[in-house]
C-alpha cells in the first residue's frame, strides 16, 4: 500500500504549477525537448567561447528500448586523441556558479534551502540552482535548459502499479523515501518562500512543487557530473556536481570511446572541460562516456535506464541466521550455529561486522565477487566445528571464493549448496517468474511497465547466473572428494 500511496502521492503532485505550465506533467520516457523550439546548442557552446568539433552531431542513438534518450553522434570517423567537445569555464552550472550581478538575497534563499538537502540526495541541491535559472528571464543557462528533456523515466515518476512492478524490496524503499523526501521538500521550500518579495524571490515568484522539484532533480542526477571545482585554502581541489552542456548528452557505456578531461587553461588559473576521443570513433557511431561501475539499482534511480547483462549488478539480501538456516535445512546442511554461533564464531562475525554493536546486516550477490566476502566468510565460519583450523586462516582467504576450500572441501560444499537454497528463497521474493517477464515484453510493455519488467528481469537473471556459477564449483568439489576418497 506504501508504495502505491506514495508513487501516486508525488503523481498527484504533478499538476504543475501555470507559472512553470511549459514543463507538462512528468509520466515516461520522451525525447522532447522542454520546449518546441530550443536553442542550437551546438551554436550557444560554440559563440560562448567552447569548441565543438565538426564531426558531432546530436541524434536519437538506438537505445534497445531501455530508456536512453538523445545523444551525440559523430557524422565521421574521428581519430583516437582528438578533442570531440571543449567548455570553458564559465558554461558547466554548478550550484556555486551565481553571476556577481545577482542579488545576495536571491542566493541565501537558495543556500537555505540547500542546506534541508540530504547528501546523498545531492542532485537537488544543484536542482534549486537549475530552477533557479530556469525561472529568471533571460538566464544565461536558458540555450541549454530550453534543450533539457520535459519529461524523465526515473521510478519517481512511474505509476504506481509500476513502482510494484519492480518486484525488489531495496529499490522500492529507495524510490518511497525519494517520493516521500520532495512531497516533503515542497512543503519546506513553501514556508521558506513565504512574504519572501518578488525582487528576492528565487524563482522569479513563481510556484515550486513536488512535480517540478523531481524534475531538476532527475534533471540534475541523469546528467551531471562530479567534477574538480575551485581550489579551497589548502590548495587543494574538490569535487561538485556540474551539468556540462551538450557533453552530458553523451550516453553510458562501460566500453566507452571518449572520457573528460580537466584541464587548466594556459596562463589562467581558468578549468576547461574536455571530452577527448579514446580511440578511433567511426561514422555513425554513438560518442559514448562510463557514467561510473554502477548496479541497476543506480542507473534506473538516477539515470532512468537499465543494462542488460550489467556485470556490476547485484542483489542485496539481508544477513539473517533464521534465514540461513533455513536455507541450510533445505539444502539437506544441517549446522546448529547460524542463530547461535559459538563465542569464538560471534568474535569473527564481528570482525566481518555482521555481528556486534552497530553491525552492517546489508550483503549481496551477484557482481563482481558472485558472492559478498563478507557472507561467504561468515558461512564457512558457521559450518566449521573446528576453532583451530578455522584461525590458522586470515579473513581474506576465508572471504574469497576463489580459495580452494580452505576449511576443507566437505564444509565449502556446504556452504555453497546452503547458498544455493538462499538464492532460490530469494527467487522466490518475487511475485513472477522469468518466462512470465520475457512473455509480458513479447506481448508489447511500453513506458515505465517495459523499464520495470527490464529491471526485474536482469535481478533474476543473476541469482541464476550465481545459482549455476555455484552449482559448478559443488561439481566439481565434489568430484575432487570422490577421487581423494578414491585414492
Amino acid at each position: 500500500d506504501m508504495v502505491i500511496m506514495v508513487g501516486g502521492g508525488l503523481k498527484a503532485a504533478m499538476l504543475m504549477s501555470s507559472s512553470l505550465s511549459h514543463v507538462r506533467p512528468l509520466t515516461c520516457a520522451s525525447s522532447s525537448r522542454l520546449v518546441s523550439h530550443p536553442h542550437d546548442l551546438v551554436k550557444w557552446v560554440k559563440r560562448e567561447g567552447g569548441f565543438v568539433h565538426r564531426a558531432v552531431k546530436i541524434a536519437q542513438p538506438d537505445s534497445g528500448g531501455l530508456g536512453l534518450g538523445l545523444g551525440l553522434v559523430a557524422k565521421e570517423e574521428i581519430p583516437i586523441g582528438t578533442d570531440l567537445i571543449v567548455l570553458p569555464q564559465h558554461l558547466p552550472l554548478h550550484f556555486t556558479s551565481f553571476h556577481q550581478d545577482q542579488k545576495n538575497d536571491e542566493n541565501s534563499v537558495l543556500l537555505q534551502l540547500s542546506s534541508h538537502v540530504p547528501d546523498e540526495l545531492w542532485a537537488m541541491k544543484l536542482g534549486l540552482k537549475l530552477l533557479h535559472e530556469r525561472a529568471k528571464h533571460g538566464s544565461f543557462w536558458w540555450p541549454y535548459i530550453s534543450n533539457l528533456p520535459e519529461t524523465y523515466t526515473l521510478p519517481i515518476f512511474f505509476p504506481g502499479e509500476d513502482i510494484k512492478n519492480l518486484q525488489y524490496a531495496p529499490i522500492l524503499h529507495q524510490v518511497n523515501k525519494r517520493c516521500r523526501f520532495l512531497l516533503d521538500f515542497e512543503k519546506q521550500v513553501k514556508r521558506a518562500l513565504v512574504g519572501v518579495t518578488p525582487d528576492k524571490h528565487p524563482f522569479g515568484g513563481q510556484e515550486v512543487d513536488a512535480s517540478s522539484l523531481g524534475w531538476a532533480m532527475s534533471a540534475v542526477s541523469s546528467r551531471a557530473f562530479k567534477l574538480h571545482g575551485n581550489k579551497n585554502s589548502n590548495g587543494i581541489n574538490f569535487d561538485i556536481p556540474m551539468m556540462l552542456p551538450l557533453i552530458d548528452m553523451c550516453n553510458h557505456s562501460f566500453n566507452p570511446n571518449a572520457r573528460i578531461v580537466q584541464e587548466q587553461e594556459t596562463g589562467s588559473t581558468d578549468m576547461r572541460v574536455k571530452v577527448v576521443a579514446e580511440k578511433v570513433i567511426r561514422e555513425d557511431d554513438p560518442l559514448l562516456l562510463c557514467y561510473g561501475c554502477l548496479n541497476n539499482d543506480l542507473f534506473l534511480l538516477d539515470y532512468g535506464f537499465v543494462i542488460q547483462s550489467n556485470p556490476y549488478d547485484c542483489i542485496e539480501l539481508r544477513y539473517d541466521g533464521a534465514l540461513l538456516e533455513a536455507a541450510s535445512t533445505a539444502a539437506g546442511v544441517s549446522s546448529p550455529n547460524f542463530s547461535t554461533p559459538a563465542p569464538w564464531q560471534e568474535l569473527i562475525l564481528s570482525q566481518l561486522n555482521l555481528a556486534g554493536e552497530a553491525p552492517d546486516l546489508k550483503v549481496s550477490i551477484g557482481g563482481q565477487e558472485i558472492i559478498e566476502g563478507r557472507l561467504l566468510a561468515a558461512l564457512r565460519v558457521l559450518l566449521a566445528s573446528d576453532m583451530e583450523t578455522v584461525q590458522k586462516y586470515d579473513l581474506s582467504t576465508l572471504k574469497s571464493v576463489d580459495a580452494e576450500a580452505p576449511l576443507g572441501v566437505a564444509i565449502d560444499i556446504a556452504v555453497f549448496r546452503t547458498l544455493i537454497a538462499l538464492c532460490v528463497v530469494a527467487l522466490g521474493h518475487f511475485p513472477t517468474k522469468l518466462m512470465d517477464d520475457e512473455s509480458l515484453l513479447k506481448q508489447g510493455a511500453s513506458g515505465s511497465t517495459e523499464l520495470a519488467i527490464h529491471f526485474r528481469i536482469q535481478k533474476k537473471s543473476i541469482i541464476i547466473d550465481v545459482m549455476k556459477n555455484l552449482a559448478r564449483k559443488v561439481k566439481v568439489l565434489s568430484s575432487n572428494e570422490t577421487a581423494t576418497a578414491e585414492g
